[in-house]
């Protein structure tokens, strides 16, 4: 069998082909709403562990996929995995988030950080991706997902997730040629990262710069998208086929900034009006999204017509049905089935609800 039949459908999207519906997957598809990952983690408490161990993290990455048949399975990790390889150890301890003790803090340290060689220190990554592409074949893509420089830094140097970001602005706006080597080696690291998981099998790559939304606009531009445009340029050199997806949570001021990165398609949160990001961005970008997570927590009728406002707007050419940000611990199971069935009939849908 040849021609589109062989493309996953989520790729035809990514390439702006005009679909009768929309592909759907959602972020943070495995995990805490869905009992079996819940039973699998009092078994294997160890966050990294779950995601760094092949065989559990392909089990949680194929959990959403047996249960929803999304069009899209992205493999279960975690945005800080390849920091070790560069020099930079952390843990994860479940009710406080990622440690990154000591934090990156002086230039003594930032000299420290080093080139990321992924074979020596992510060889699992392959295992996981490749297995994950045996397992779903043509019938949906696989996900690779990274994080985006200014994102990693500001782990790194607040040593913890941040309510207020004090300490890398604090060093940005104080000593911003230390700040700016270190974000120049992370996007290396990234990039080198990157195309390691796109040999591996991800046949699409999503980019998360989640804290990029806490930077001004003459900041993002200084700090964010220099070093978005960085690991972009570099994967495209040898991957420019692959399609690069980059979320931003609290985008709405940066929006158009985030179509300057050179990424494929642009993931907007639910705090930007889906036909407002398709004004701003224009009408030949890319877009995923938008719909707020906590729409889950409503009735069906309610999600149905949420879906439908969102797709109506995005138009059928160019969008991957996606929510605004990842899904919330305690959503209902029903209810996020209930978004995977809309979405594959919504084609059907919109011309009874029109």
């Amino acid at each position: 069998m040849t021609g589109l039949s062989q493309t996953p459908y989520l790729l035809r999207a990514a390439r702006g082909e005009t679909l009768e519906r929309p592909p759907v997957w959602m972020m943070r598809q495995a995990g805490r709403y869905m009992k079996v990952y819940r039973d699998l983690r009092e078994q294997y408490p160890s966050f990294r562990e779950r995601s760094e161990n092949p065989d559990l993290a392909i089990e949680i990455s194929l959990q959403p996929w047996r249960a929803f048949r999304p069009d899209g399975v992205i493999m279960f990790s975690d945005i800080l995995t390849p920091l070790p390889g560069m020099g930079i150890p952390f843990d994860i301890v479940e009710s406080k988030g990622p440690i990154i003790d000591p934090p990156i803090r002086t230039q003594a340290q930032i000299d420290q950080v080093h080139d990321l060689d992924p074979e020596a220190a992510l060889s699992f990554i392959r295992k996981i991706l490749s297995t994950l592409r045996q397992e779903v074949g043509n019938e949906a893509a696989v996900l690779g997902f990274v994080g985006s420089p200014w994102t990693l830094a500001a782990y790194a140097v607040e040593g913890k997730s941040s309510k207020n970001y004090a300490v890398i602005k604090g060093m940005a706006f104080s000593q911003p040629q230390m700040l700016h080597q270190l974000l120049s080696k992370l996007a290396d690291g990234i990039a080198t990262y990157v195309r390691y998981q796109i040999d591996c099998g991800a046949q699409m790559v999503q980019l998360f710069d989640s804290w990029a939304g806490q930077l001004s606009p003459a900041d993002y531009r200084t700090f964010a998208l220099p070093y978005q445009q960085q690991v972009v340029r570099q994967v495209k050199q040898t991957h420019p086929d692959t399609p690069l997806v980059l979320y931003i949570s609290g985008s709405a001021g940066v929006l158009e900034l985030m179509g300057e990165s050179g990424v494929d398609i642009i993931s907007v949160d639910w705090t930007v009006d889906m036909a407002d990001a398709r004004r701003r961005l224009g009408p030949a970008q890319v877009v995923q999204g938008n719909v707020d997570p906590g729409v889950l927590f409503g009735s069906q009728v309610f999600i149905r017509d949420r879906i439908l406002d969102t797709v109506r707007k995005a138009g059928n050419r160019g969008h991957i049905l996606n929510l605004g940000h990842g899904i919330l611990p305690g959503t209902p199971e029903e209810n996020a089935a209930y978004f995977f069935e809309t979405a594959k009939q919504v084609d059907r849908l919109l011309a009874v609800h029109a």
